[in-house]
């Protein structure tokens, strides 16, 4: 394992800044934590670094400053990059609508050997790999690593649109180990510098950086499909922010709407029109990086992307590094049901038991909760007119009897269980599984109602896949000819990401009500 090395090259970004602030810069003597400069006409320079941003001089920032820098760099390309030669550093261009220069960002580009160790095993697997996370969060610098590992035993070739792997210049940094570099004239024509690397140059491995447009997902589709290992990055947060992605989301598989047949409708449980994954997807692997230090590996993405599309959740695997910088695997934790069991009961279903009788509910038809049977319950010193309230809120079947013997279950408070009162006496010797509650609540309940019928609590991951299965059918409903379609109420964040897709259909949307039963409805112009 090659050992923790930074190599950043932070002389060479100084030498091209103005000297006062690049003066400025080394009294502080920060260099590690170091990110960006940032210098904007007629504001005061600024440097970012991980924990802060601090002004580096009273003064403002002239146009003389700007073509300084401007004058010792490398020429802007069409993504208004630049770079200076033989480092990783990348300098930005904020343009005025004339297109003159008005803003830099100077990001300062680090060689960071011996990063990969966290992930090493998955690399060097052979497998499609996607990295995913926030711009600034280390992609880049795990691609580069990622080259120079596997250069060392197979051919590899990096597709470098912004020269940001490889440095700027004719000459690659030594970062990428024997790695080859193939450099793209123009952002746009990242896709066919992608396709030319696979049949020009016969390589193992495609590594590319930042895929962003529809012809480019297109592109590493067809490289993977010609046995290359493909590597690369995109900006998301999690798997998620791809399924909302109409345009990155074939990368995952993509999505569909299907219409089962009435038995099979039936036999899954399910509405007539379901969410599908449309084709396998192009990575078999997905990594979240949420951080330096730490990892969320989906290792099979059609399972993961299968399960959100059943409203479900597959634990993904965390990895991460401590202090003492050891790395750690470890199998991530879903929210755990709150049992309200007696604990001689823990092992009782009674979601799986037949009732004795049919009672007056009627099991819901919900995807959450399919085909739920009715449970009689017997309620003892709690609020009957509450706990209905929380079957309704949850719609689940439940019917509440008075005779303890036609019970299935029985729902009580701490105080009565503990004075051992006749009726508790009775459902123990009769094997009827006795709940105890804390409180009298609706929301004591309804955690109670959730242990009875085996359900965990919906999770974040959950609505939100939820939320896309609803957008994707309304869209398709519209398209198909209905006028609107109104969806269920959501948060903030999740209407935007519907009103995204809306927008990606060419459709309208528009958000009605208030908070909390603020909805989307979808329609045509």
């Amino acid at each position: 394992m090659v050992k923790k090395q930074i190599t950043d090259d932070l002389e060479a970004l100084l030498a091209v800044l103005p000297q006062d602030i690049a003066a400025e810069l080394k009294k502080r003597d920060r260099s590690n934590d170091l990110l960006e400069i940032v210098l904007d006409l007629g504001r005061q320079p600024e440097a970012r670094f991980v924990d802060e941003d601090v002004v580096l001089e009273e003064r403002e920032i002239t146009e003389e400053d700007i073509e300084y820098v401007v004058s010792r760099i490398g020429q802007f390309t069409g993504d208004n990059r630049a770079g200076i030669e033989r480092t990783l550093h990348r300098i930005s261009a904020i343009r005025n609508r004339q297109g003159k220069i008005v803003g830099l960002t100077c990001r300062v580009g680090r060689a960071v050997y011996g990063t990969i160790d966290i992930i090493q095993d998955i690399i060097e697997s052979g497998k499609n790999i996607l990295l995913l996370g926030r711009p600034g969060v280390g992609k880049t610098t795990l691609l580069r690593e990622s080259a120079r590992v596997l250069a060392e035993k197979k051919r590899v070739m990096i597709v470098d649109t912004s020269n940001e792997i490889g440095g700027d210049g004719d000459i690659p940094h030594p970062a990428i180990g024997k790695a080859r570099r193939m450099q793209v004239p123009r952002p746009e024509l990242q896709h066919e510098v992608m396709i030319e690397a696979v049949e020009n140059h016969m390589p193992e491995v495609i590594i590319i950086d930042e895929i962003g447009r529809e012809l480019e997902a297109a592109a590493a589709r067809t490289i993977a499909e010609r046995g290359v290992q493909l590597i690369g990055t995109a900006h998301g947060n999690t798997l998620d922010n791809l399924l909302l992605n109409p345009t990155l989301s074939d990368l995952v598989g993509g999505i569909q709407t299907v219409t089962l047949s009435d038995e099979e409708a039936r036999r899954r449980g399910t509405q007539k029109t379901v969410l599908e994954r449309k084709a396998p997807p192009t990575f078999d692997v997905l990594i979240e990086i949420q951080d330096r230090q730490h990892m969320r590996v989906h290792h099979s993405v059609a399972e993961a992307v299968d399960a959100r599309l059943r409203g479900q959740v597959i634990p993904a695997e965390i990895r991460y590094r401590d202090e003492e910088d050891n790395i750690h695997i470890e199998k991530e934790k879903l929210p755990e049901r709150r049992s309200y069991r007696k604990e001689a009961y823990s092992g009782f279903d009674v979601a799986e038991r037949e009732p004795r009788g049919v009672g007056q509910g009627a099991p819901v038809e919900d995807e959450r909760f399919p085909r739920l049977k009715p449970v009689r319950v017997y309620p003892y010193g709690i609020g009957q007119n509450r706990l209905r309230k929380a079957a309704q809120n949850m719609q689940l079947p439940i019917t509440i009897v008075n005779d303890l013997g036609a019970a299935d279950v029985v729902i009580t408070l701490k105080n009565y269980y503990r004075k051992q009162t006749r009726p508790i006496v009775e459902a123990e010797e009769r094997n009827i599984p006795v709940y105890v509650l804390r409180s009298n609540t609706v929301t004591q309940m309804e955690q109670c109602l959730a242990d009875i019928f085996g359900i965990v609590p919906e999770t974040p991951e959950t609505k939100l896949a939820k939320a896309i299965s609803e957008a994707q059918e309304a869209i398709q409903r519209v398209l198909a000819g209905e006028p609107s379609v109104d969806l269920s109420p959501q948060d903030a964040y999740i209407r935007r990401r519907q009103h995204e897709m809306a927008r990606a259909a060419n459709l309208i949307s528009h958000s009605y009500g208030k908070e909390p039963h603020r909805r989307v409805r979808i329609f045509r112009e």
